[in-house]
């Protein structure tokens, strides 16, 4: 038998994802046999898959020891791997606004290459407010992804009811998206339709004019910030939010992202000398948030980067050639 007290976190936490997340290589057969063989327990009561955990609450597991994850009989000290520091926007102490910068991984992967949630937990570590061997199953996360060649603001969580509230924002499009990018040429100005399939076998997608089986509807608004030919300063607003959908929607446009070699032009990225895409996230805007969720607070609220970097490289860009 193993026991475990839920801590802060795990408030709220439905109890048969608490019981996936300590185990490991449970079946779902075997997890909900255990249910109703009541040899799972909350403060030694039967409990039911769908129950939502309580702070201080007292979970008690029947299941074989195999099921578990093995751990040291050698209590060692919390230890988070020491990395540089993230650039912080705006923080309270629900949620931090981090930037990304260009080539920064928001996730580890097989590449070894620093990601942006190692620097957030090292920095919630040397604050205090991230210990690891005091967590069951929660560690912060980001809740927005960056494509690793775009920069600029990411939404990161440091508890369990900020993620799972901001991850409801997001889902309900209560919060607008907004980049800075250079075209290579002008797009037409504007709120855009179209339809996208993405394609994982090569990690590209499609654009149809047209709605086609198994393509999704995209809506993208272009406003011309600067002209200076052939180039062109443009802010884009998602109104949806698809895999590679400014960048592939641009192209279909005939207006591609700088630097940007899936969809770009070769011609271009070779004339300024670019390979990775001119895109920034530059602007986040709340909406109306019902008082039901926890982060309602930031209804109205709008954090932007100020003086991003793109806006120099612009300048740059159309005085080199």
């Amino acid at each position: 038998m193993k026991s475990f007290t839920a801590g802060k976190n795990d408030h709220g936490v439905r109890l048969s994802r608490f019981v996936q997340n300590v185990t490991q290589n449970l079946p779902n057969s075997l997890l909900y046999k255990s249910f109703r063989n009541k040899r799972i327990k909350v403060n030694g009561k039967k409990a039911a898959a769908d129950t939502r955990l309580q702070e201080g609450d007292l979970i008690e597991l029947y299941i074989n020891d195999e099921f578990f994850p093995a751990r040291s009989s050698t209590v060692k000290p919390c230890s988070v791997k020491k990395v540089p520091l993230p650039q912080i926007i705006w923080e309270d102490e629900q949620l931090v606004f981090l930037y990304k910068p260009t080539h920064r991984l928001c996730h580890s992967d097989r590449t070894g290459d620093l990601s942006l949630v190692e620097q957030l937990h090292y920095y919630l570590y040397q604050k205090g407010e991230y210990l690891p061997n005091g967590e069951n199953t929660f560690s912060p996360a980001v809740c927005n992804r960056l494509d690793r060649g775009t920069e600029g603001l990411v939404i990161a969580a440091k508890t369990y009811s900020a993620l799972r509230d901001m991850n409801e924002i997001i889902r309900n499009d209560w919060v607008r998206k907004e980049y800075l990018t250079i075209t290579c040429g002008i797009p037409p100005k504007g709120r855009h339709t179209a339809w996208l399939k993405h394609h994982e076998k090569n990690n590209k997608v499609e654009v149809s004019a047209t709605q086609k089986e198994g393509f999704k509807e995209i809506i993208t608004d272009v406003a011309i910030e600067e002209v200076q030919l052939p180039l062109a300063l443009c802010r884009i607003g998602l109104v949806t939010g698809r895999t590679h959908q400014i960048r592939a929607h641009l192209a279909f446009l005939n207006a591609p992202v700088l630097g940007d070699i899936k969809y770009g032009s070769k011609k271009m990225n070779e004339r300024y000398g670019l390979r990775t895409q001119e895109l920034c996230a530059v602007k986040l805007t709340f909406g109306e948030i019902p008082s039901s969720n926890s982060l309602s607070y930031l209804s109205g609220k709008c954090i932007e980067l100020q003086s991003p970097a793109i806006l120099q490289k612009f300048e740059a860009v159309c005085r080199s050639v």
